[in-house]
Order: structure tokens, then C-alpha cells, then sequence
């Protein structure tokens, strides 16, 4: 039976990438609809994204990559859709490799894929020397924690099932979930819950200029992706 599969796209100004990669994704003709989540973007996103053939779903205030995917998911369970995948609104992602992403849930009944530009086949243009430090470190030390074999902790390429959502151990409604734990939340939760997990080679290109390389504030940010391990761990989250 074919599957209702849905492409999530979080994007706060991404005015002059966002067009690209809905295009991509509609061009692969895998996914049956792309949603974007204006996170309160002051540009053209939203005016880009819907002529690109997206659907848009706008905040009117910037809240957060992890509330701007909340409000995906919670399109994608009301709508039914089988399959989820996420990817980047800033171009970095491949669109031709969504079928990387879908194949081991569709071929193998995976629950949970995450994409890996560490992996054999994966790939990592341009990537700067700092970026591949810190999300080499930070995969490492999730690997260590999770005692769970993953080469890439960081990639916000993935699928997944739609039913995980569903799962009441899984509470994404908490309001220290709105910026970057959100996803690093959820890939702890799955392993946490033996779902059936695996990685897929994937790239990830970087831009040549600085300009929009990334909304991150060092320090502040990195401590979003790294405190659900930590709390998660402790016991001082669920």
C-alpha cells in the first residue's frame, strides 16, 4: 500500500533558499505535500515558499525551530500522513536524497531514520573546520550516553513514522522544547523506547559566504541541543 508521506519544513528568513528545496522536493515527486512553518519570518519566505508549491503555515511571532516542527507534526497527525520527514528551509539539504531517508521505513519497516553526513556515503561540503569539530564532538558524546551506535546526532535530516507521535512517553508539548531540544529530545526518546532506528547517508552543503550560515548563538544554543541529554539522563526531565 502506498504511503501518505509529508515533508516538514521549519524556516524563519529564508528568503532566497526556501524556494529551492520545496521546489527540490516536489520535483522528486516522492513526497505527497510540502509544509513549511513560516517561524515569524519578517522577508519573503512565505510569499517564496507558497509560489514554490508549499503550503504554509505561519507564526506570527518567531518561537522556535522546536514549536515551528510541533506545529508540523500536529498538521501531519491531523491530515494522517504515514511518514514524516524533515529537512532544513536554508538549502543545505539534498532533496534527490529524500529516498535515502524513506527507503529503510517503506523496505525494512525502520520506525525512525536519521540522516548522517558522517556515514559512508554521506558527505559534507564546505563545512567549516569549527562545525566539524563541534557536531563530531556532540555525536560522540550522545553515542556515549545513549550507548547507541549513531555517527551524526546533530543532522536535522530524517524520517520517521508518524504513530511515534503518538506515543503518551513522548511529550513534545513541554515549554523547554521550543528551540533546539526539540529534536535531539525526540531522537533520545526513540532509542530510549527501542524503536526501530537506523542512519542513511546524506550531505549536507554549507554555504561559501558567511551570510546566513546559521541562526545558532554559540554558547546559549548549544546548550539547547545538549541539555535534553543531560536532563533526560539525570532523570530531571520526561
Amino acid at each position: 500500500m502506498k504511503k501518505n508521506i509529508i515533508a516538514i519544513i521549519p524556516a524563519y528568513n529564508e528568503e532566497g533558499k526556501i524556494a529551492k528545496i520545496v521546489s527540490g522536493i516536489i520535483k522528486e515527486n516522492i513526497i505527497s505535500k510540502v509544509i513549511v512553518i513560516d517561524d515569524g519570518s519578517t522577508d519573503n519566505t512565505k510569499i517564496e515558499a507558497e509560489n514554490a508549491g508549499a503550503t504554509v503555515i505561519s507564526h506570527a511571532t518567531n518561537c522556535g525551530v522546536g514549536k515551528a516542527l510541533r506545529t508540523g507534526f500536529e498538521y501531519a497527525l491531523k491530515e494522517n500522513f504515514d511518514i514524516i520527514v524533515v529537512m532544513g528551509g536554508d538549502n543545505q539539504d539534498n532533496p534527490s536524497e529524500i529516498i535515502r531517508v524513506i527507503g529503510p521505513i517503506l523496505e525494512d519497516n525502520f520506525d525512525f531514520v536519521q540522516g548522517s553526513r558522517y556515514m559512508a556515503g554521506g558527505e559534507r561540503v564546505n563545512i567549516p573546520f569549527f562545525r566539524w569539530i563541534t557536531t563530531g564532538l556532540y555525536s560522540f558524546i550522545f553515542k556515549l550516553i545513549m550507548r547507541f551506535p549513531i555517527s551524526d546526532g546533530t543532522n536535522g535530516f530524517r524520517a520517521f513514522k508518524t504513530s511515534i507521535l503518538k506515543n503518551q512517553k513522548i511529550n513534545l508539548y513541554q515549554a523547554w522544547l521550543d528551540r533546539y531540544e526539540l529534536e535531539p529530545y525526540l531522537f533520545y526518546k526513540v532509542i530510549e523506547l527501542n524503536y526501530k532506528i537506523t542512519e542513511a547517508p546524506v550531505t549536507k552543503k554549507y554555504p561559501l559566504n558567511k551570510i546566513g550560515f546559521s541562526k545558532m548563538i554559540p554558547f546559549f544554543d548549544w546548550w539547547s541541543i545538549f541539555r535534553p541529554l543531560i536532563y533526560l539522563k539525570l532523570g530531571l526531565k520526561k
